[in-house]
């Protein structure tokens, strides 16, 4: 760098006070990357999001962001975590001390919601500490010479719920749009509204806990015998095969009323439906049409929300974050009401996506002249932007020569190959399952062509012999990828979004005469969550879906994330091997090498 050039602006987004955390830098305006802690420690979602573990920062995460940079901490010129405790804290601690329980089943918790938040709210203030005092030994290169005294970087404590949004509105390829965020819970908020336009974004109001569509779904998740915090999908899954008989019950729990509100009402789970279910045994027809009604009546507050949102906001086009929005059908069926004219949804949707919206937020605001830290109910001015998601592949890469001396280290037979992608659709053709492992790792809780499970969708019993590979639930489906281009061959119709879904984040209907030639990808409906497939974005996957079509007629594969049950996606090539051997997979295409059983 030339020593009389500016120094760049680079911003460190940080999520780590409940679950899924993550890393994320920007060098001015561009995001350079971002990645969750669960693929370096192998540690699914990072962390459980209880108060004892909100010290733990994702030091992994940003240790592969600031390298990918070429950077060290001594060269980030902010750092945004994703939780603004004085939000939290409010007037409970006017001394600034706080009351900490030897025994919480002894403690008093007066003016806090549980006797463990001081503790939580103490951790989170010392993240600026943790940050520079905490590293393990083994990262501590990239660390070194900052103390917290006098680190060279702002430290910004952003709001969780304007972290959400920022990395909807920020992220999204919209000029203007209203935004909702839809989550389980932040400071004091859980469902927040805005509108972005002209490079200012305008808070619309939000709904305060304990009133949560997202912790609604939890306490449901956590009645059907399912992790809350983590297992929500599998409840909308479940969904799909039972009847919403119990839909007006929880309807009276949740009250839509005006101004974008909702309150949830008492309700005791175990009182109307009898014994939760304990995991691991039989689901009962009362768990599926519980897990029916709920996504039921989901999608009818948050359509109700919707129509607020447009009317207050003006806008016609949509984007959206929070856990919530991760709910696919819940996405299609807002999608196909045209409440809006376009809805886009952020990939890394959960709190993972928090460390990248703080950067986006603080960037924003900084490259703008403007204080990164937000007034309430106020129109912010923000930077021209300079950089939209377009994709996902924000993570590490690993070239050939990193993963062949791993492949030698470990005296493993394998095959380097000229044309990839032509060698895989040989094997898929020959209904062999895949261990795929290219390119730069996916931001967010999908597997999009880059750390993926294929398998052809033409065999019916695919989706049986993958779930029995992955060590998961029987009722769990599959989704399709296809190129962007043959996308309306296979699925209609070409919708308000253009025909394009490259996060799988929305569901489509199989056109009529398809559905036999791919039993495998689709939903028990005839629907499936299809991702789209972009030459520009991952062009190695588009090779191989070129490759299969010509091969077997069907240009579609069955795509699923490169993991087993209770375990995070791979990350590494070692993950990546270590997978393939405990596993009965076929074979595994890693950068130009192919390894068979």
């Amino acid at each position: 760098m030339n020593p009389t050039s500016p120094r760049p602006l680079l911003t460190l987004g940080i999520n780590a006070s409940f679950h899924d955390s993550a890393a994320a830098l920007m060098r001015d305006g561009e995001v350079i990357a971002a990645a969750e802690e669960e693929r370096f420690t192998r540690i699914k979602h990072g962390k459980r999001p209880v108060p004892f573990t909100a010290w733990e920062l994702p030091y992994h995460a940003i240790d592969y962001c600031l390298k990918e940079a070429g950077a060290t901490l001594a060269d980030v010129s902010h750092v945004a975590y994703s939780f603004d405790p004085a939000r939290f804290l409010g007037d409970r601690a006017p001394d600034g001390r706080f009351t900490l329980p030897l025994k919480p089943s002894d403690f008093d918790a007066g003016p806090w919601e549980n006797p463990w938040d001081p503790l939580f709210a103490a951790y989170v203030l010392n993240a600026p500490r943790m940050l520079t005092d905490a590293v393990p030994h083994h990262l501590r290169k990239r660390f070194a010479g900052v103390k917290h005294a006098s680190a060279p970087y702002r430290w910004h404590f952003v709001p969780h719920h304007l972290c959400h949004q920022a990395s909807a509105f920020l992220a999204a390829p919209f000029d203007r749009c209203a935004v909702m965020t839809l989550d389980g819970r932040g400071e004091q908020a859980s469902t927040c509204y805005g509108r972005y336009r002209d490079n200012r974004y305008e808070p619309l109001g939000e709904v305060h806990v304990p009133h949560s569509l997202g912790l609604l779904y939890e306490r449901v998740t956590a009645y059907l015998g399912f992790l809350h915090s983590s297992d929500e999908y599998k409840v909308m899954a479940l969904a799909a095969l039972g009847t919403p008989r119990h839909a007006d019950v929880l309807r009276e729990h949740l009250a839509v009323g005006a101004d974008g509100q909702y309150r949830n009402l008492p309700l005791d789970l175990v009182e109307r439906f009898g014994p939760a279910r304990v995991p691991g045994t039989k689901m009962t027809e009362t768990c599926l049409d519980l897990a029916a009604s709920l996504q039921d009546v989901l999608e009818e507050s948050v359509l109700q929300l919707a129509v607020w949102l447009r009317e207050r906001s003006g806008e016609d086009q949509l984007a959206m974050a929070g856990g919530v929005a991760l709910n696919c059908v819940m996405n299609s069926r807002l999608r196909d009401a045209g409440i809006f004219r376009r809805v886009w949804v952020q990939p890394a949707a959960g709190d993972a996506g928090t460390a990248l919206g703080a950067a986006l937020w603080v960037d924003a605001r900084e490259r703008a002249g403007q204080p990164a830290e937000a007034g309430e109910d106020q129109p912010l001015e923000l930077a021209e932007r300079r950089w939209h998601m377009d994709h996902a592949y924000l993570g590490p890469a690993y070239d050939d020569g990193d993963i062949e001396a791993l492949l030698q280290w470990a005296q493993l037979r394998y095959r380097k190959v000229e044309d990839v992608a032509k060698e895989t659709a040989t094997l898929l053709a020959q209904n062999k399952i895949i261990g795929w492992f290219q390119g730069r790792m996916e931001f967010g809780p999908r597997a999009l062509g880059a750390r993926s499970l294929l398998a052809s969708p033409v065999d019916p019993h695919m989706q049986a012999r993958l779930n029995e590979l992955k060590d998961r639930e029987d009722f769990r489906p599959v989704a399709p990828a296809v190129n962007r281009e043959d996308m309306a061959d296979w699925f209609e119709p070409a919708d308000a979004n253009e025909g394009e879904s490259p996060f799988m984040l929305f569901v489509y209907r199989v056109k009529p005469g398809q559905s036999e030639r791919i039993p495998s990808a689709l939903h028990s409906d005839r629907t499936a969550r299809v991702q789209t497939v972009d030459a520009a974005t991952n062009p190695v996957f588009h090779d191989l879906l070129t490759a299969v079509g010509e091969k077997t007629g069907v240009p579609v594969l069955v795509n699923t994330s490169f993991n087993v049950r209770g375990e995070p996606i791979v990350g590494t090539p070692k993950a990546a091997i270590e997978a393939f051997f405990s596993t009965p997979l076929d074979a595994l295409v890693i950068g130009s090498f192919i390894l068979e059983k």
